[in-house]
């Protein structure tokens, strides 16, 4: 009979330790950083689920990489391991480093959009859509219905309307669409994954219209492994051969490296168009550095070029996945509401309906993560009205389209027992969940409000007989 617990593949060498708080010392800390944990200091937490970018567990193998890092300025062999590692998997012709994600993104925006510009994406994420905005363009949402749907069950709910795209093209006209963008997997819609049938929908499109088509690179092995799960046709193929065939569509990508890069820092921007390269690698120099560290130390450039590979392990990703439905399933069968099906780097608790008795005005999202906080020092984050709502020149919030709660899973840092933990923690703020009170803001910034939103309590709402 053959054995079905899935075990963590790999062995713990380090050890870290974790403070404990009390009840009433976590409820001082949340007033004090205005109900926003951002602003709560890391030796405070218990158990960290806000981000799994950065907060990755490096290999032995990393770290012996890193031993190896050269520090030249320019033409270091460290930034040769870097790229060759990247393009063969992704096989672009220009790879261009950067410190982190978003600084890919900034170059990218600034080089490619202009004010008046529509940037089509699945979902962007927060520093996706700043980044567009910034510079004048807008960052258009055109998900699938499905991924509107929190408790909807579809095997891709990552996916890009087409039908949409389509009509957007045709109104804006191409001309004012610089690139398409699709973000894999799609982590603002629950962490859920996009199917090559999609993506070779998208690159149709975007081909008729002579349009340059990006990928979100940030969770790629994590979404060729759902392909590998869920799409006819490919459960024979690696996951390194499905996220080749991912890229193979598309004209260029960003990445985070600090998610299924595996490191604790770095990006880069990937482009197949010589003269774009030569634009982007310009205002690099400007911001960054030279285009052969972009910002990273040698270290940081190898560390980056063993993770990428150690991502696409099978036997990793299997463990990556399970772990993750693991602890969405538990809460699911205790009740709580989350997106279904569970994603690939996160749990998503449907907030709205966890605290139905909370208006979307007064951020149920970051109300239910307060209360984690206070129960079991765990932290997480709102990825909702706060984060993609808006409030008018008027004073008027405008919500966003869902308002989720996420647990995201750092890679290789957490055993079972910790996520059993998580399980009780949220079960017991379930049951007691009439209680809690929403919350209305003190303070926000112009861009990117959820880093620095301050929070104070909501007057109790009264619902409508």
């Amino acid at each position: 009979m053959p054995i079905k617990t899935i075990i963590e593949p790999f062995r713990i060498k380090s050890v870290e330790p974790i403070r404990r708080t009390t009840r009433r010392e976590r409820q001082k800390l949340l007033v004090a950083a205005g109900y926003n944990l951002f602003l709560v200091a890391s030796d405070d937490i218990l158990i960290d689920l806000l981000t799994d970018s950065g907060t990755n567990a490096m290999s032995t193998e990393q770290w012996a990489a890193m031993m190896r890092g050269d520090e030249s300025y320019a033409g270091s062999p460290s930034f040769q391991r870097f790229r060759k590692s990247i393009q063969a998997i992704m096989g672009f012709k220009h790879v261009i480093p950067t410190h982190q994600g978003r600084a890919a993104e900034r170059i990218l925006f600034g080089v490619m959009c202009k004010k008046g510009d529509v940037v089509p994406n699945n979902t962007h994420f927060d520093t996706t859509r700043a980044n567009c905005e910034f510079v004048g363009a807008e960052a258009l949402d055109i998900p699938i219905a499905e991924a509107r749907q929190p408790q909807t069950r579809h095997p891709f709910k990552g996916n890009m309307d087409t039908a949409k795209l389509a009509a957007v093209i045709e109104r804006v006209g191409a001309k004012r669409v610089p690139l398409v963008m699709l973000t894999v997997t799609n982590n603002s819609g629950g962490g859920q994954p996009v199917s090559l049938e999609n993506i070779k929908a998208v690159k149709k499109i975007c081909a008729r219209h002579k349009i340059p088509l990006y990928i979100d690179a940030c969770r790629f092995a994590e979404n060729a492994y759902f392909i590998k799960l869920r799409e006819p046709g490919y459960s024979k193929k690696s996951p390194r051969e499905i996220a080749q065939e991912m890229f193979r569509y598309a004209d260029g990508c960003t990445m985070s490296a600090k998610k299924d890069g595996l490191a604790n820092i770095g990006g880069f921007l990937c482009t197949n168009n010589d003269l774009i390269a030569q634009q982007e690698k310009d205002l690099l120099i400007l911001t960054e550095g030279f285009p052969t560290y972009g910002g990273l130390a040698g270290r940081d450039l190898d560390a980056i070029a063993v993770g990428l590979n150690e991502a696409l392990d099978e036997d990793y990703l299997n463990y990556r996945i399970v772990s993750t439905a693991y602890l969405g399933d538990h809460i699911s069968a205790g009740g709580v509401p989350i997106v279904q099906p569970p994603g690939g780097h996160a749990i998503y608790i449907d907030a709205r309906e966890f605290l139905p008795h909370i208006p979307p005005t007064q951020f149920p999202g970051v109300a239910l993560a307060a209360e984690l906080y206070v129960e079991g020092g765990i932290r997480s984050v709102e990825i909702g009205t706060l984060m993609f709502g808006k409030r008018d020149d008027k004073g008027v919030e405008h919500p966003g389209p869902m308002d989720l709660l996420r647990l995201a899973i750092p890679r290789r840092v957490y055993t079972q027992s910790h996520i059993d933990y998580v399980v009780e923690v949220i079960l017991e703020v379930w049951r007691r969940r009439k209680g809690i009170r929403g919350l209305e803001l003190t303070y926000q910034a112009p861009f990117l409000r959820h880093f620095t939103a301050r929070f104070r309590t909501a007057p109790q709402h009264k619902a409508k007989s």
